[in-house]
């Protein structure tokens, strides 16, 4: 695949998603199915604009049934799924398109994803992937008929126990994921690298206050709800440490980082990398933070066994505990801002979900606001 992106300097191969793998798998099987020839490469368009050309392997055809394969490649950011084949069994049917997992694909057990409980952990952008292949194929052949679709994942079932698919309720194998079909590429000094060039640029302008966001949720959810100015901001992934010592380093007087709960609420428990392959925590922290609010153990458990912070939240408020386990879920994270920058440079934070909202803020956070908005801060 020869698409590219530029991070920090340096050029890295972007790769495809596993919903990408699918989405062309089932198109070159029910081209197959529909003409009785294999192809070696099929082009699907990605939601993201992007045309990938794909090449096919293991193709296999019985009359009205066929059988494809995609090798997922991650690009310069390979995962657990890089090299794995994504199949796709397409049988001819009277109308409509049904698709469904098969070997190596997940079953949802949980609430709170993006497929209901029951279903097959196909995402709901790779279904639209798939439905819009076979739409193409479909068309091109004259074929007005329907198709039955299904997904597989050889291996799929024990690679995905090294996943958080078991933690999230996803039973049996792996998801098909991905909501713009291409996986870009992340290096991490690159990513970091980034960081310090954006602070040294804030800090050459002569700015004294530091606006950071872990990425576009903060940034959309700030200036529409919030009314700040998100021009002059970091973007830090999710380089809480590296943001709070590059700020020191530099002399910024303050920093104040607007975050989604789920990646602050790892900030409480002192975890200064928010990637889910450094550590998680984030139910159990908020179970034993509802405990010590006075939550009953069956509320903690509950809480715990949450799937998303939102369902979390969705209990405690239903409980009346939210706002004390966001109270004290604040503490933590001034507890461990400061000691991170030796009370040297003011920090704040603001914690926030899509669902409910502003959840919580620092003792200093809506003081640090006032830098970066003129809208009255309730």
């Amino acid at each position: 695949m020869d698409l590219f992106s530029v991070t920090g300097g340096k050029k890295l191969r972007c790769g495809y998603t596993t919903g990408s793998c699918a989405a062309a798998a089932a198109k070159a099987a029910a081209r197959m199915a529909l003409t009785g020839e294999a192809a070696a490469a099929v082009s699907i368009t990605t939601p993201r604009g992007v045309v990938l050309t794909l090449e096919i392997q293991d193709s296999t055809m019985r009359p009205g049934k066929a059988r494809c394969a995609v090798v997922k490649d991650g690009g310069d950011d390979p995962d657990i799924t890089n090299g794995l084949l994504v199949y796709a069994d397409v049988a001819l049917t009277a109308q409509g398109v049904a698709i469904r997992g098969g070997e190596g694909v997940g079953t949802v057990t949980k609430a709170g994803l993006a497929c209901p409980v029951g279903e097959w952990a196909i995402n709901p952008v790779p279904r639209r992937m798939i439905c819009q292949a076979l739409e193409d194929v479909g068309t091109a052949c004259g074929y007005g008929g329907g198709f039955a679709v299904t997904i597989s994942i050889p291996g799929g079932e024990e690679v995905a126990k090294k996943t958080f698919n078991p933690r999230l309720g996803i039973v049996g194998g792996l998801s098909i994921l991905g909501t713009t079909g291409i996986v870009e590429p992340m290096s991490e000094k690159a990513l970091v690298d980034t960081i310090r060039l954006e602070m040294d640029s804030r800090k050459a302008a002569g700015d004294r206050h530091v606006l950071a966001f872990f990425g576009n949720y903060g940034v959309d959810f700030s200036r529409s709800r919030l009314g700040v100015d998100v021009s002059k901001r970091v973007t830090i992934s999710n380089y809480v440490g590296e943001l709070l010592d590059y700020g020191l380093y530099c002399g910024f007087e303050d920093i104040l980082l607007i975050g989604h709960l789920g990646k602050l609420v790892k900030v409480a428990q002192g975890i200064m990398n928010t990637h889910s392959s450094y550590a998680d925590g984030r139910t159990s922290f908020l179970a034993l933070a509802a405990m010590l609010c006075g939550a009953s153990r069956k509320t903690g458990r509950a809480v715990y066994d949450a799937v998303t912070t939102d369902e979390a939240m969705r209990i405690l408020t239903q409980e009346g505990l939210r706002e004390a386990v966001m109270a004290f879920t604040c503490q933590k994270i001034e507890y461990y801002m400061e000691q991170r920058v030796h009370g040297e440079v003011q920090t704040g934070a603001v914690l926030f979900s899509n669902t409910y909202g502003v959840l919580g803020y620092t003792s200093r956070a809506k003081e640090l606001l006032l830098h970066h908005t003129t809208r009255e801060i309730l």
